[in-house]
């Protein structure tokens, strides 16, 4: 058996990883889980989340991953995301800003807004932080 799985991360634009691993940590709608060689088949729903990695070398990563969705077949994990993010590449002014305006949207009365849409925006700016520290 091997001790490894294939991990594939894209985005709209482009293919974000590619590469064997040892242990995959992200969060989906129904939790935070972990991913090992020979893990059953499955599909979930991702949250945005601080996703961590280790690659058969050792090497441990970090990156922020946006929503999507996450397929475990025959050795193989799949996370289609929105947006990937490594740690050097968040700008963290951006996300503070981003956060603050969210935070502002949900805490205002006389705006109709869309609740799902600022609390999401909320959580991402937090996963972007959270990702970037």
């Amino acid at each position: 058996m091997k001790n490894h799985i294939k991990l594939t991360m894209i985005t709209p634009e482009k293919e974000f990883y590619s590469g064997d691993v040892v242990v995959l940590n992200s969060q989906s709608d129904e939790g935070v889980f972990g991913i090992l060689a020979n893990h059953i088949p499955m599909i979930s729903q991702l949250k945005p989340t601080v996703t961590t990695f280790t690659q058969v070398d050792g090497k441990e990563l970090k990156a922020f991953t946006s929503t999507g969705v996450l397929r475990v077949l025959k050795g193989q994990v799949e996370m289609l995301c929105s947006a990937c993010e490594w740690p050097e590449d968040i700008d963290a002014q951006r996300a503070n800003e981003a956060k603050k305006r969210a935070e502002k949207r949900l805490n205002d009365d006389s705006q109709e807004i869309n609740l799902k849409r600022a609390e999401g925006a909320v959580l991402r700016s937090i996963m972007r932080l959270k990702t970037k520290n």
